[in-house]
């Protein structure tokens, strides 16, 4: 018989709240987190607007020396880690679990890409000598995750997982793989990022992928399957789950969240940066978690889009999903909380999984916010919870992410009253 994975804690870094009571209150409430970039003169790029992470203290999870060796990606990351490790009610130092016992699985995309630039201003500017010698240790895309591990003393298996925008996903089907392995009892998964630089956002704009026309407006910019729709609006934060096996969390007496039922993966080798057009390789993905949670497409109640708000990842996601869920795809109710918290990147999928389980604690549905004109011109006809909440209770939610490169993953929650 499978091992079965409970979820047992959740943590969430987010634009709209550095608590999951907070993010959750805000998603339900269809409150966008966008507004005009401040962590740089953004008057040189072409997007002036993002969903920055706000009123952010590392120090309510970070000791102010520990913080000052990590980049943001890494705060962000073990601020949530301390959230989701505290709500599992696990001890600081692991207690019972041996740390062997205990792994981490972290997806991240870019890594510290404010450290990075910085440093590299300082050697353009003074040579190479005058490097900061911590650039590499603080830009890193593993030290999120070796950050975490050593704030909880674990010796399993710590990895990290970069696969672009489907990283958070990813890690925690890798995190689920391992603990069915047998090769750890407890998981601290999820993902991380915080790329809003100039460097990166002016990158972003030569491919022509962020939203530019809302820089008047903010808050209107991210509109997934809206026909006025014209880029993603950048994000960064972090997501952060506990996975144990289901009977060790049981017999500790844990609150269960939900259950990680399934995880599939796919890649389109098709394109750098653009899904196959009918989204063959995601409705792959989305099967094989179907078939992995031992669940049919009827199961799932709940569908967390990918949902960028670009040309052309909403037509085709839609497309995806019809081929996924055949006509069932009719009742199916779908919802982009990248409405609201904007693209995250790596830490999309992990942000989004908790909004997954969320919604089947709540019995409430996140809207897709902004969605005035669907199109339906375009085949964006299905049902995407538009503007206002839903309540709806469904015992099985699934998110996927799909990633530059052509990865695709996709996660299946189910639950505890199922």
């Amino acid at each position: 018989m499978q091992v079965e994975v409970a979820v047992t804690g959740l943590g969430v870094i987010s634009p709209i709240g550095n608590s999951v009571d907070e993010f959750w209150s805000n998603c339900t409430g269809g409150v966008s987190g966008v507004g005009p970039i401040t962590h740089f003169d953004a008057s040189k790029v072409e997007s002036r607007i993002a969903a920055e992470v706000k009123n952010f203290d590392p120090s309510l999870w970070i000791e102010r020396k520990e913080a000052r060796k990590m980049a943001l990606f890494s705060q962000y990351a073990l601020a949530a880690a301390v959230q989701a490790w505290g709500d599992a009610g696990l001890p600081e130092t692991g207690g019972h679990i041996d740390p062997e016992r205990i792994a981490v699985v972290v997806g991240n995309g870019i890594g510290g890409l404010e450290v990075f630039t910085e440093s590299h201003a300082k050697m353009l500017q003074d040579g190479p000598d005058r490097i900061p010698p911590m650039t590499i240790p603080l830009m890193i895309a593993n030290e999120a995750t070796a950050n975490i591990a050593m704030r909880f003393g674990i010796h399993g298996p710590a990895l990290t997982q970069v696969t672009a925008c489907a990283s958070g996903t990813d890690s925690l089907g890798q995190a689920l793989d391992l603990i069915r392995a047998g090769r750890a009892d407890v998981v601290i998964a999820g993902g991380t990022e915080a790329a809003i630089t100039e460097f990166a956002v002016a990158a972003f704009c030569r491919l022509k992928a962020l939203s530019t026309a809302y820089n008047d407006r903010p808050q209107l910019a991210s509109r997934p399957f809206d026909r006025d729709r014209d880029g993603f609006v950048m994000g960064e934060g972090a997501g952060i789950l506990i996975l144990e096996r289901l009977d060790r969390a049981a017999a500790r007496g844990a609150h269960i969240h939900a259950l990680l039922a399934g995880y599939g993966a796919s890649c389109d080798a098709y394109h750098l940066t653009a899904p196959q057009p009918e989204g063959i390789f995601g409705a792959k993905a989305i099967g094989l978690a179907l078939r992995d949670a031992g669940m049919r497409p009827e199961d799932i109640g709940y569908y967390n889009a990918h949902g960028t708000g670009t040309e052309l990842n909403d037509p085709m996601e839609s497309r995806m999903l019809k081929t996924a869920f055949g006509p069932l795809v009719q009742g199916l109710k779908i919802s982009s909380t990248k409405s609201m918290t904007g693209h995250c990147i790596a830490a999309a999928g992990a942000i989004e999984a908790i909004a997954c389980i969320k919604a089947l604690e709540t019995g409430l549905l996140p809207p897709t916010i902004h969605l005035d004109n669907p199109d339906t011109g375009n085949g964006c006809d299905l049902d995407y919870v538009p503007n206002v909440a839903q309540p709806c209770a469904v015992k099985a939610a699934m998110s996927a992410s799909l990633g530059f490169g052509g990865h695709n993953g996709a996660v299946i929650f189910k639950s505890t009253r199922a």
